[in-house]
């Protein structure tokens, strides 16, 4: 295992936080490269800083959270949906710590929109509306991470079983469409109204928010029998496909079946944060942490000397070809940022 200290996770996380666009053309209508910004990529950098902070219990960084969620609710927050949903779980694991109430309110307000308001495709899915698009009827795997990992946290302390039952629904729905039956990877989206996989792409990032999001929401839900057995299930097949796809570098590729397409760091992290956790927690053999210790290595070396992760690729969005995600730029991105640091986090265990 390649020898990580403290020092390197503050330098990472540090950077998260000053994170700015230097040039790249916005496709988002909210910013997703500055951290000032209520968006999904700020919202997994956010839950990054509190997971590191779980560990450290530094509060300069609880101080900073809090500074960062006080000053987005001061300036008015955005429109509900998938992917400025994804804050809220960092908002409700603060709230649930600290007794705030008017944190707690909003995480409420928002929890109930999702279960009673938030549009739905066939068979009760959450639609992945995000800002600017409804994306009608698709199912997107990043919606677990984004959405129903912070549903299913609101249902443990509000103590609310439609929450919980409706957060474990969404998995078992999303893995029917999205899981690779051949291969156990998972596809990017599922179109209901014409019955596809869109380009069928094996895309990483896509992925990765699955084997990051299982260990993390049986963590929040402790689940016990056939719920975890399922999910366990789910993770350790589609583990055992990444294993096979590993580049000698210790990365994957952005196209995980696609050796021509070039090797991603946000994915690799998160890919190798999942795989660490789920064998710390005993969900995964032991055996795959020579996968994961590879995986460290690889991110690691695309770390540069002030902190930045390179070869991190933006904000993607579904396409009917796989050319789509092989030109996706690269460029500095807070999940870049935040998975790196969950992944040295849990090295650091």
């Amino acid at each position: 295992m390649l020898k990580i200290d403290v020092a390197l996770i503050e330098k990472v996380n540090n950077r998260m936080l000053h994170l700015s666009n230097t040039g790249i053309q916005e496709t988002c209508p909210i910013g997703i490269i500055d951290f000032d910004k209520w968006e999904w990529p700020q919202g997994v950098g956010l839950y990054g800083i509190w997971k590191y902070y779980e560990t450290n219990g530094n509060p300069v960084y609880l101080q900073y959270l809090n500074d960062w969620f006080n000053n987005r609710i001061f300036e008015g927050l955005p429109a509900k949906n998938v992917n400025t949903m994804a804050p809220m779980l960092t908002l409700a694991c603060m709230a649930e710590k600290s007794g705030n109430k008017e944190h707690l309110a909003l995480c409420s307000e928002w929890a109930e929109w999702i279960m009673e308001e938030m549009p739905r495709t066939e068979e009760g899915g959450l639609q992945h509306i995000v800002s600017g698009e409804t994306n009608e009827q698709q199912l997107w795997d990043d919606t677990l991470f984004m959405t129903v990992l912070f549903l299913g946290k609101m249902g443990k302390i509000l103590k609310k079983s439609k929450y919980i039952e409706e957060s474990y629904y969404q998995f078992l729905l999303h893995a029917k469409y999205l899981c690779d039956r051949k291969t156990g990877l998972w596809f990017h989206g599922w179109n209901f109204i014409d019955r596809s996989n869109f380009a069928q792409a094996l895309w990483a990032r896509g992925n990765c928010w699955i084997t990051a999001g299982i260990p993390d929401y049986l963590e929040i839900m402790n689940f016990t029998g056939v719920k975890k057995r399922y999910l366990v299930g789910l993770l350790e097949t589609q583990v055992k496909a990444l294993a096979k796809l590993q580049c000698e570098s210790g990365m994957w590729n952005t196209l995980l079946d696609d050796p021509n397409s070039y090797e991603e760091a946000s994915a690799t992290a998160g890919f190798t944060y999942g795989i660490l956790k789920g064998v710390h927690m005993g969900i995964l053999p032991k055996k795959y942490k020579k996968i994961a210790d590879k995986g460290v290595k690889g991110v690691v070396a695309c770390i540069d000397g002030d902190g930045t992760v390179q070869q991190v690729s933006y904000g993607t969005g579904m396409s009917y070809t796989l050319q789509h995600y092989r030109e996706i730029p690269l460029c500095p991105m807070a999940y870049g940022q935040s998975l790196t640091v969950l992944m040295l986090g849990e090295v650091l265990r």
